[in-house]
Parts: structure tokens; sequence; C-alpha cells
């Protein structure tokens, strides 16, 4: 990757005059670009670095969610079977239990449950929305429930405690929506940042050379090397990072440029009657979907939402946060609409591996790590660019 200076010496004037002038002008924006953004790239890359594991980690960090029990929450797949049904109707009665549970600590009239189904042993996690807010990143309050979902083990608002503030350190900068608009934008200019580094490197002569590390040089001359080195190997693997974290932050850039299939907003049509227990929302759901691996069930509390199970079928590479839905009627338990992904056109399933990308479940645990190794490398380049700056500018000065 370039140097965070414009070219001087011999080795500038031997090139062309146009070719001179494009490339100190790209080594001058690769510079200010590194000096105005290089920090908030570190950042952002140090906290990606501490989600790839945030759930780990976090579990970690609270042994009660690993409750002592043993019990794994029955998963739903492939209901065709018997067995599979009565999976579906134990997984059904938990969820059931820890709906009534939950409501008897939190209740708004528009608010809504959201719980996971991850197929492991422990404390089932949970979200609670106060307020029928639209998006991801709304307001919440996580919670786990004990295994059999009579009892809530662990409550905290999300952003309260150590991994969820990190998660809004790297996603909106502690600052809501306009910092999600930061993080989204300045990801573009981090992208001009990397090809100007590459464009500025790009050797003019020996590529061997290009890429060669003096252990004997001068100091200035190592931190150089470490920069550019650092900077040609890892700038694929950062480019596709710091391009899905864009595609994630800015989602009207997302469909501008993949135009994937909006996912329906049906409404519950009959009103007045009892509502459905999740166990039979879901196994009217998996029938509509009988090829899934049911992962979140989202369960209003009041209003006219249905209740929306979100499946990962085949061919989807995320395994936590699928994007296929089924909608079922709080009421009468109709299919009110199923969005399959698998009918997408094409930018529909580029859509899919945005986020499995950008978190390095692409190819399980070893790209995870790859992740975070990827997310140390912009301190590396911010440190080594702004001491061999320093040094340059101290050398004209002196």
């Amino acid at each position: 990757m370039a140097t965070l200076y414009p070219p001087v010496g011999p080795g500038a004037a031997t090139l062309p005059g146009g070719a001179g002038r494009v490339r100190v002008l790209v080594r001058r924006v690769h510079l200010w670009l590194g000096l105005t953004l290089g920090l908030l790239f570190a950042l952002l890359g140090l906290t990606g670095s501490a989600l790839v594991f945030y759930t780990a980690i976090d579990a970690a960090l609270h042994p009660v969610v690993q409750a002592s029990e043993a019990r794994v929450l029955p998963s739903v797949q492939h209901l065709g079977g018997e067995s599979s049904k009565g999976g579906a109707g134990r997984l059904g009665q938990t969820l059931d239990r820890a709906l009534s549970a939950g409501n008897a600590r939190f209740h708004h009239p528009g608010g809504k449950w959201t719980f996971e189904v991850t197929g492991e042993s422990g404390a089932i996690p949970a979200r609670y929305y106060p307020r029928p807010m639209p998006g991801h990143h709304a307001d919440r309050q996580m919670v786990w429930f004990s295994p059999d979902g009579g009892r809530i083990v662990r409550a905290e608002p999300w952003g309260g405690y150590l991994m969820s503030w990190i998660y809004q350190l790297h996603m909106q900068l502690l600052a809501g929506e306009i910092g999600l608009q930061i993080v989204g934008w300045s990801g573009l200019a981090m992208l001009v940042l990397l090809l100007s580094g590459l464009i500025a490197w790009w050797p003019r002569g020996s590529w061997r050379k290009a890429l060669a590390f003096k252990r004997d040089a001068a100091p200035i001359r190592r931190l150089r090397d470490w920069h550019k080195l650092a900077g040609v190997w890892s700038l694929v693997l950062l480019f596709v990072l710091v391009a899905t974290g864009v595609l994630l932050a800015l989602p009207s850039v997302t469909q501008a440029l993949l135009s994937p299939a909006r996912v329906p907003a049906p409404v519950s049509s009959v009103r007045g009657a009892a509502p459905l227990t999740i166990a039979r929302a879901l196994e009217v759901a998996q029938r509509a979907l009988p090829d899934g691996r049911l992962v979140f069930v989202d369960v209003p509390t009041g209003g006219d939402a249905p209740i929306r199970a979100r499946f990962q079928v085949p061919g989807d590479p995320h395994a936590r946060f699928p994007a296929s839905f089924v909608f079922v009627d709080r009421f009468s338990g109709a299919v009110l609409a199923v969005h399959d992904v698998r009918r997408g056109d094409a930018g529909t399933t580029i859509n899919l591996w945005v986020r499995t990308l950008h978190d390095g479940t692409v190819g399980g645990m070893a790209t995870r790590v790859l992740a975070v190794l990827m997310g140390l490398v912009p301190l590396a380049l911010f440190v080594t660019g702004l001491l061999h700056w320093r040094r340059r500018v101290g050398r004209r000065v002196s």
C-alpha cells in the first residue's frame, strides 16, 4: 500500500509528466483520507473483530445464560414426519411458556417478542421490542429464558452491556441513525482510500522489489515496507469487508444497486378471536416452508401484526440471520405470505451473501478467525502510515 506522503526524488522525476502528476495526486488523496479516516477505520476494524464471536464472548461473560440444565430446545425442520411434528409441538409449547413469563414482566400494547431458536443447550435468547418501530436496530430489551421457558434468567437493555455496546459503537458510533449514516458513507471513502493506496503503490518496475521487505533498512523505510505489505496482502479482504459494511449500513444503496426482493408486510385480518399459540403457528409456518430450518419467531403482543417465522432454506448461506419468512395470521392461523429467497432474482441472491461475507461466517471457523485478523489490519495501517508521515515531515522541517 502507498505510504502517506507525496513522492519526491529521482524516482518520481523519471515518470512522464502526466503520469507523475497523477501519482502525486493519488498519493495526496491517500494521505489525507488516511489522516482523516484512518482512526475511524481502525476503530471499526477493532470493534468488528470483537463482534465476530460476540455471542460466545457474551455467554462467557454471563455464565447464567449457560444454564446447568443440558436441555436443548427442539428444532423445527422437515415437518413431513410425525417425529418432526412432535418436535414442533415441544418447541412451540416451550416458547409459549416463555411468552407467558415474558409478558408477566414486560408488556406494552404495541410490543413484540422475538425468540431465537439456536439448536444449542442453555438459555433461550429473546428480544422484546416495547414499541412497533421498524428496523433491526430499534430499541429493545434483551431477555434470556430458562431452557424450559418458565422463567427469565437475564434481562438487559440493548446497549446496556459490553458486547451490545461494542455492537452499537461499530454500527452507529453510539449516535443512532446519524451514526449509521456516518459509518455507511465514510465506508465509501474508505474504499477510495484502499484503491488510492493500490494505485499509488502499483509497481513501476520489478514486482519482486515492490513486494520486498528490507530488514536492514533505516527505520523510516521499514515503516514504509510494513505499511505497503500489510495493505497489499490484505487489500482484497479489506475491500470485501468495507463494501459489505456499506451495504449493511446503507440499505438505500443496497436497494439501488441490487434491488433485492422486498419482504412483504401483511396484517392479520381477523380480530376479536383468541390469538394463536406459538405451537400452532409454527406447525402452520413449517408446512408452508417444509425444508426450512426455523431460526427466529416474531410474536406481537397486540394489534394486527402477524406471527412471523424466519427460516434458513437450502442455498441461504447465513445460519443465524437467514432471509426467508412465513407470515401467519395471529387469529385465524392462515398463511398470509411466504417470502422464499429461492424465488428471487440475481440481486436477491447476491444480497444473501452480504452479511455472511461481512461477519466472516461464509467459510465457518477458518474464515471467522480470518475476519478477526483482518479487523486488526486497519489499526496497523494507520499506525505505520502515521509514523512514517511524521518522520517524513520531521525530516523536511529539519
